[in-house]
């Protein structure tokens, strides 16, 4: 029996001839040591986070368009440690997800593939974002502290 995924690993070239596309690799084949394996699935998953960040933020203006109890309610939330601790790690995921866009884009031109220079982009992005977190939390406590 033929397998049904051969059906999209078959193309054809400009000229007519026959091509078999390379199959997508699953989790299993990437080595999660790796450092541009872990970053591209970190982007992925602050991807998600970052996305799922902005129900918070419609639950916030939903409360404050549906009144002053609606909106403490919300506020007493997000200033518990569990609100804090969730702002926080929206903040880290937004970083990180900024700064790894970033360095998609220098790839999306064509800049940036030599491994010496992925693996420095890459602790760029690791070191940007602890940094960018830390002060942008302490541009937090200093002005709405």
């Amino acid at each position: 029996m033929k397998d049904p995924r051969e059906a999209g690993m078959v193309g054809r070239r400009t000229d007519g001839t026959l091509v078999r596309r390379p199959l997508s690799p699953h989790l299993q084949a990437y080595d999660m040591l790796q450092m541009t394996s872990a970053l591209s699935i970190m982007h992925r998953i602050t991807g998600a986070i970052w996305s799922a960040g902005t129900l918070l933020l419609v639950w916030w203006l939903l409360a404050a368009a549906a009144g002053e109890g609606h909106f403490a309610a919300v506020q007493w939330f997000l200033s518990s440690f569990l609100g804090l601790l969730l702002l926080f790690g929206l903040t880290l995921a937004g970083w990180y997800h900024t700064l790894a866009g970033i360095r998609h884009l220098a790839w999306d031109a064509g800049h940036g593939f030599e491994i010496p220079t992925v693996y420095r982009t890459g602790w760029a992005v690791i070191i940007g974002t602890g940094v960018l977190t830390v002060l942008t939390w302490i541009l937090v406590f200093i002005f709405w502290g």
